[in-house]
C-alpha cells in the first residue's frame, strides 16, 4: 500500500517526491516466462509505458486494431474500474461522509482515501464514473474482445466486486424497459448476430452457475452436476454436458437469457435485496467460414491437381465468447448471512479466493498456478494465463462504510492487469462440408453419364429404325416393279398369240388349194419374223430383268452398309459401357475415399478436441499424402485403402455396412470383404464375425448381379479352408449357390459361382450332400454359357470330385456307380477331353483318369467302355505330363487294374487281336 502523494499504476509505486525512478524488468509477464520476481512498489509506470510500447501485435492479432491494447502490451488482461452511484440508504447514512475514493477518469486512474489527508493513487486501462451510460462501458469494456471472437480468437468479459456494487446490472440487464440499460450479454449478441452470416456461420449459447462448487445448467436445471474436460495437452476446457441452443435472431437470446436468470440463485441480505448466490458463465460460440482463404495443396500433373482441388476442405474459424458474472464478495458480520445463506457465503468467498490465488501466481509468475483448487478456476484457466482476450470490469461502490472491501477489489484488478495470455487464432478445416461436396460432385457426374448414355441408345435406336425402313421400302418397290414387268410382258405375249393365231385361220379360209404351200411358206417366214421379234422383245425383258437384279444388287449393298454401320454404332455402344463400367470403378474409388475421410474427420476432430489447433496442417499433410499414391497405383492404393480401412474401422462395422439401404454402399461393402478374404490370416476373422451369414444372405436377398458376383468370389476364398466348406454346406450355400447360377447372365458371374463350386467338390466328407443338393447338377448346367473361363472351374470341380470318388474307391470306403456319372457328367468330358484352352483339357484329363480308377464305373455296353478306354490312353500319351515310356507304362497298368471289366475286355473274347497295346 502507498503513502499519501503516492501513485499507483498495474501494482507498481512512483514516488514523485524523490524524483528518482527505479525500473524493473520489462519482459512480458507470462504463465510460461519464470522472471524473478518484482518488488510491487520498485516497478515505474514510465518504464511500463516505454517497454509496452516496443512490442507490437503481429499480423495474426485479434481484429486489427482492436487487438492491440493501448497499454501497449499484446493479450494483457485489460482492467476497468466502474464506481456505482449511492444508493437510498448511503445517501442516509453516510450523509456527512465523503466518498472514500476520487475518481481521475482523464488521467485513467483513481485515489483510495485512507484517511482526511492521506490517499493512494491506482490507474487503470480505463475508469468510468458514476454517470458512464452503458453503452460507453460496453465500447470500453467488451467491444475488442467481441471483434476478436468474431475474428477466430477466445476472450473473456469478466465482472468482479462486492456485492451490490452492479456487476450484473453491467453485465446481465436485458433492458426490457429501457433500452439504453441493456448489458454487455445483450449488447454483444447484438454485435455477434449482425456480423455473421445467416448462411455460412453458426452461433451457439450455453448459459451455466457455478452453484456451492456445482456446476449446474440454467437452461435444464435437471442438469445439476456437469462435469469439466481439460485437454492434457492444449490446456482447453470443455463442457461435454451442457446445453448448447443455436441462436438465430436477438429475441431468442433475450428469451434464453430470461429463462436463465429465472434458475438462477438469489437471496435477500443486508447489503443487496436481490444477491446473486452463484457465479453465472455465459458461454457463447462462434463458428465462421473464412472467405478467399484455402488450404494450399500442390500436385505433379493436372488429374492430381484437380483431384487436390476436390478434396480442399473448406477453412472455419471457431471464436469462444466467455462472460462470467461473479458472485459478490461479502463480509458476513455485514451482509447478515445465517443457515444456508452462511454456507453459499462461505461458498462464494472460498471460490473467488481461490481465483485471486491464481491471478496473484501469475502475475508473480509462480512456477505453480493452483488452478485445480476451484472449479472456477477450472473454467476460468484459458481467460487468465491462457490464450483468451480477457477484459475485467470491477465495480466498486463509494461508502466509506466499506472502504476495506472496495480497497480489496482495487487490489485485485490491479493484480490482474499483470496478467499476460498469449492470443492464439482458432482455426480448423470443415470435413463435413467437404464430404457433403464430394457427394454432390458423385451425383451430378452419376446424372451427367446416365443423359449421355440414354441419349446414346436413343441415337442407335433411330438408326436403327432407319435402315430397317429404308431397306423395307427398298424390298418394296423392288418386288412391285418386278410383278409390274411381269405382267406387262406376259399380257403382251398373249396379244401376239392371238393375233397370230387369227391371221392364220384368215389366210386358211381365203387361200386354198395349190396356194397352200406357198401361204404356208409365207406364214413360215411371217412366223420367224414374229419369233425373232419375240426373241428381241425376251432379249429386252433380260436386259431389264438384270437392271433390276443390279439395283437388287445395290440394296443389298446398302444395307451391307446399313448393317456395318449398325455394328460400328453397337461397338460404340460397347465401348461406352465400358467407359461406363469404368466411371462405376473410379465412383467406387471415390466412395472408399468418401468414406476414409469421413473416418479421419472424426479422428481429425477427435485429435482436435485432444490436441488444440496445432496439428490440423500436419493432418492435412497425412491425408494428401495418403491420397497421392492412391491416384498414381490405383492397385496397391486399393490394397493400402482396404488394409487401413480395416484397421480404423473394425471388420464388425464393414460387415455392418452389407445391410446398409443404400445398394452403392452395399456393392462397395461386400467388394471390401471379398478382398479382405483373399488373405488367408483374414478369413477366420470374417467367418467369426458373422461375415459368411452375411454373405450368403446377401445371394438369398438381393436381385443385384454385381453383388452376387462379388460375394460368390468372397465365398470362393472363404472355401479353401475346410472348416469353412463345412459351414458352408451347413448354411445351405449350395443351394444358394446353385441358385445363383441358373439366373446369372455375366460369364464372371458364373466363373465366381462354379470356383466356388469347385472348391466344395474337393472335400471327402461332402460328396453325397453336394451332390444331393443339386451341385453337380449346377456346375454342368453352366457349361451352356460357353466361356473358357466359366468352363475350366467347371472340369476343376468335375476333376476334384471324380478324385474324391476315387480315393473313397481305393480305400474301400464307397461302392458302386460314380456319382458324376449317374448325373450324366461322363458325354461332356469325353466331349472336351480335346479342348484347346489348356485349362479345361488338364482337369477333363484328370477327371478321366480318376473316373477310370474308380472301382464300378458298371457301363451300359463293352462298346462305350472301349471308346473311353482309347480316349483315356491317347490322351495320357499325348499329354506334357505323361511323354515317358515308364509314365505311359504305369498309366495301362492303372488303368488296366482299374476295373474288372475293362481286363475282361483287353483280356477276353479279344485276347489274340486285342492286346493292351493294340489300342495304342
Amino acid at each position: 500500500m502507498a503513502s499519501g502523494g503516492g501513485n499507483y499504476r498495474n501494482g507498481t509505486h512512483r514516488n514523485s517526491l524523490k524524483g528518482t525512478t527505479t525500473t524493473a524488468t520489462d519482459r512480458p509477464l507470462s504463465v510460461n516466462s519464470n522472471p524473478s520476481k518484482p518488488a510491487l512498489k520498485s516497478k515505474s509506470l514510465s518504464s511500463v509505458g516505454a517497454s509496452s510500447g516496443l512490442r507490437k501485435s503481429g499480423p495474426g492479432s485479434p481484429g486489427g486494431g482492436a487487438a492491440k491494447d493501448h497499454a501497449g502490451v499484446p493479450g494483457r488482461v485489460r482492467v476497468a474500474v466502474r464506481l456505482r452511484p449511492r444508493n437510498a440508504e448511503e445517501l442516509v447514512a453516510d450523509a456527512d461522509f465523503a466518498d472514500c475514493v476520487e475518481l481521475q477518469p482523464e488521467l485513467k486512474g483513481l485515489k483510495l482515501r485512507k484517511n482526511n489527508w492521506d490517499t493512494d493513487t491506482y490507474e487503470f486501462d480505463e475508469v468510468l464514473t458514476e454517470f458512464a451510460s452503458q453503452k460507453r462501458v460496453y465500447e470500453v469494456v467488451a467491444k475488442p474482445v467481441v471483434e476478436s471472437v468474431l475474428n477466430g480468437y477466445n476472450g473473456t468479459i469478466m465482472a468482479y466486486g462486492q456485492t451490490g456494487t452492479g456487476k450484473t446490472y453491467t453485465l446481465g440487464r436485458l433492458g426490457e424497459e429501457d433500452t439504453a440499460d441493456r448489458g454487455i450479454m445483450v449488447r454483444a449478441m447484438e454485435d455477434i448476430l449482425a456480423d455473421v452470416s445467416s448462411e455460412s456461420d453458426s452461433v451457439s449459447v450455453s448459459y451455466l452457475q457455478l452453484y456451492m462448487e456445482s456446476l449446474q445448467d440454467l437452461l435444464d436445471p435437471t442438469n445439476d452436476n456437469i462435469s469439466i474436460v481439460e485437454d492434457p495437452k492444449s490446456g482447453d476446457v470443455s463442457l461435454p454436458g451442457a446445453t448448447l441452443v443455436e441462436i438465430r435472431d436477438q429475441q431468442s437470446f433475450l428469451e434464453l437469457l430470461q429463462l436463465g436468470e429465472a434458475h438462477r440463485y438469489a437471496a435477500n441480505t443486508k447489503l443487496n435485496t436481490e444477491s446473486s448466490r452463484s457465479h453465472a458463465v455465459l458461454m457463447v460460440h462462434v463458428k465462421r467460414s473464412v472467405k478467399g482463404r484455402e488450404p494450399a495443396l500442390s500436385c505433379e500433373n493436372s488429374n492430381g491437381t484437380s483431384m487436390a482441388k476436390s478434396l480442399r476442405p473448406p477453412l472455419v474459424r471457431k471464436g469462444k465468447l466467455v462472460v462470467v458474472d461473479l458472485a459478490g464478495s461479502e463480509r458476513i458480520d455485514k451482509s447478515g448471512s445465517e443457515g444456508h445463506a452462511l454456507e453459499e457465503a462461505k461458498s462464494i468467498n472460498r471460490t473467488l479466493s481461490a481465483l485471486g490465488k491464481c491471478i496473484n501466481a501469475l502475475a508473480e509468475n509462480s512456477a505453480h498456478i493452483p488452478v485445480r483448487d476451484s472449479k472456477l478456476t477450472r473454467l476460468l484457466r484459458d481467460s487468465f494465463g491462457g490464450t483468451a482476450r480477457t477484459s475485467l470490469v470491477i465495480t466498486i461502490g463509494p461508502s466509506p462504510r466499506h472502504r476495506g472491501e472496495t480497497a480489496s477489489t482495487i487490489m485485485f484488478g490491479q493484480r490482474a492487469m499483470k496478467v499476460e495470455n498469449m492470443l492464439k487464432l482458432k482455426e480448423e478445416f470443415d470435413y463435413k462440408s467437404l464430404a457433403r461436396r464430394l457427394d454432390i460432385q458423385l451425383d451430378k457426374l452419376i446424372m451427367e453419364h446416365e443423359r449421355k448414355q440414354k441419349a446414346f441408345e436413343d441415337e442407335i435406336e433411330r438408326i436403327t429404325i432407319d435402315a430397317r425402313n429404308q431397306i423395307s421400302e427398298a424390298e418394296r418397290n423392288y418386288a412391285d416393279a418386278m410383278e409390274k414387268e411381269r405382267l406387262k410382258y406376259q399380257k403382251e405375249y398373249m396379244e401376239s398369240i392371238n393375233k397370230l393365231e387369227e391371221k392364220w385361220m384368215m389366210n386358211q379360209q381365203k387361200q386354198g388349194g395349190e396356194r397352200e404351200m406357198v401361204s404356208t411358206a409365207e406364214e413360215v417366214t411371217e412366223l420367224e419374223k414374229l419369233l425373232s421379234k419375240e426373241t428381241s422383245l425376251r432379249k429386252a425383258a433380260e436386259q431389264e430383268l438384270n437392271n433390276l437384279k443390279s439395283q437388287i444388287a445395290q440394296f443389298k449393298m446398302s444395307e451391307a452398309s446399313a448393317n456395318s454401320e449398325i455394328l460400328k454404332l453397337r461397338k460404340m455402344l460397347e465401348d461406352e459401357a465400358y467407359q461406363k463400367e469404368k466411371l462405376e470403378g473410379e465412383i467406387s474409388m471415390l466412395q472408399t475415399q468418401l468414406l476414409q475421410l469421413s473416418f479421419e474427420a472424426d479422428e481429425t476432430r477427435r485429435r482436435l478436441d485432444r490436441g488444440g489447433l496445432g496439428k490440423v496442417p500436419g493432418g492435412l499433410d497425412s491425408l494428401i499424402s495418403q491420397v497421392r499414391p492412391q491416384l498414381k497405383n490405383s492397385e496397391n492404393g486399393e490394397k493400402a485403402s482396404v488394409a487401413k480401412l480395416f484397421e480404423q474401422v473394425g471388420l464388425q462395422k464393414i460387415l455392418s455396412l452389407l445391410e446398409a439401404e443404400d445398394a452403392d454402399v452395399r456393392i462397395h461393402a461386400v467388394k471390401v470383404v471379398a478382398n479382405l478374404a483373399a488373405e488367408e490370416t483374414n478369413q477366420q476373422k470374417i467367418v467369426e464375425a458373422g461375415g459368411l451369414g452375411s454373405l450368403l444372405m446377401l445371394l438369398r436377398s438381393s436381385d443385384d448381379e454385381t453383388i452376387h458376383r462379388v460375394a460368390a468370389g468372397a465365398i470362393a476364398n472363404l472355401a479353401m479352408n475346410e472348416t469353412n466348406q463345412e459351414l458352408i454346406m451347413s448354411q445351405g450355400g449350395i443351394g444358394l449357390l446353385s441358385n445363383t447360377a441358373a439366373n446369372a447372365q455375366d460369364p464372371q458371374t458364373l466363373r465366381m459361382v462354379a470356383g466356388a463350386i469347385a472348391n466344395l467338390c474337393g472335400n471327402d466328407k461332402l460328396q453325397t450332400k453336394l451332390r444331393g443338393e443339386g451341385g453337380i447338377k449346377a456346375l454342368l448346367g453352366m457349361v451352356k454359357c460357353g466361356h473358357p473361363d466359366v468352363l475350366a472351374q467347371v472340369a476343376r470341380g468335375i476333376a476334384n470330385f471324380a478324385k474324391c470318388e476315387s480315393r473313397a474307391s481305393t480305400q474301400g470306403s464307397k461302392t458302386g456307380r460314380s456319382l458324376l456319372i449317374e448325373d450324366g457328367a461322363l458325354p461332356w468330358i469325353v466331349q472336351n477331353a480335346n479342348n484347346d484352352v489348356s485349362p479345361i483339357r488338364r482337369h477333363v484329363e484328370l477327371a478321366l483318369c480318376h473316373l477310370a480308377q474308380h472301382g464300378k464305373l458298371s457301363f451300359s455296353s463293352e462298346v462305350l467302355w472301349r471308346f473311353l478306354f482309347i480316349k483315356i490312353f491317347i490322351i495320357g500319351l499325348q499329354s506334357p505330363n505323361c511323354r515317358s515310356e515308364c509314365q505311359r507304362h504305369d498309366k495301362r497298368r492303372c488303368l488296366m487294374g482299374a476295373s474288372p471289366h475293362l481286363s475282361r475286355l483287353c483280356t477276353g473274347r479279344h485276347k489274340n487281336s486285342c492286346r493292351s497295346d493294340t489300342y495304342f
